[in-house]
């Protein structure tokens, strides 16, 4: 799981979209925290420390702790808008969580072993069809990252969510089929070739097809 941080919040007692609008000028985010059974909490954070940390990477995958006056509150980002024009943070939704809590997230796919990997050392390319892989898991305990071992992969081969080593207590949200994650595509001159191949053997069989047929 990536680095827990602490964020400082303000209470808020008013919302509505003039009340945001005047806390953006003031340099803060409206917010609001959610769940484990309690009535919502409207909070302001610090605009600059939020923004850095939703472009750093990990922020929706990263269990946060807020602190508003004397209270801490543990969390896990669920949401947040951005300004389609200007990229500006505009508010963020946190779910309130603990050891107990199960929580959906997507966590990112990284390929490690490239060079023990057959397949790329013949030239082949790594397809990836996912990046990221959305699991169910405990919220104390959510992967930083699903690792994919490529050693032994040839040209054309396919790795399944079903030869993927999850941790403990973490299973895909989709459960009705073995889903791809990465296939070995073999370099577009061996394609070619293998498709020219399949022409011949086509025509070949036309051939004698049409041999037969006059004999008979």
């Amino acid at each position: 799981m990536s680095d827990t941080y602490v964020l400082k919040a303000e209470a808020r007692d008013r919302a509505g979209k003039g009340s945001s609008r005047a806390l953006r000028r003031s340099g803060m985010i409206p917010a609001v925290i959610y769940g484990d059974k309690k009535p919502p909490l409207s909070i302001a954070l610090p605009y600059k420390e939020v923004h850095l940390r939703i472009h750093a990477g990990g922020f929706m995958n990263t269990i946060a702790t807020i602190e508003v006056g004397k209270e801490k509150i543990q969390v896990l980002p669920k949401d947040y808008q951005l300004d389609p024009v200007r990229d500006f943070t505009m508010h963020v939704d946190f779910l309130r969580v603990s050891k107990n809590t199960v929580v959906t997230v997507e966590i990112p796919c990284h390929f490690v072993n490239e060079d023990d990997c057959p397949g790329i050392r013949r030239g082949g390319v790594l397809n990836i069809v996912r990046h990221g892989v959305e699991v169910h898991c405990p919220a104390d305990a959510i992967p930083e990252a699903i690792e994919i071992d490529l050693t032994g992969l040839d040209l054309n081969d396919s790795i399944h969510i079903s030869s993927v080593a999850l941790p403990a207590g973490v299973t895909p949200t989709i459960t009705d089929r073995d889903f791809t994650i990465a296939t070995i595509a073999a370099p577009a001159g061996l394609r070619s070739e293998g498709a020219e191949g399949e022409e011949e053997e086509e025509i070949e069989t036309e051939v004698i097809n049409a041999k037969k047929e006059e004999e008979e």
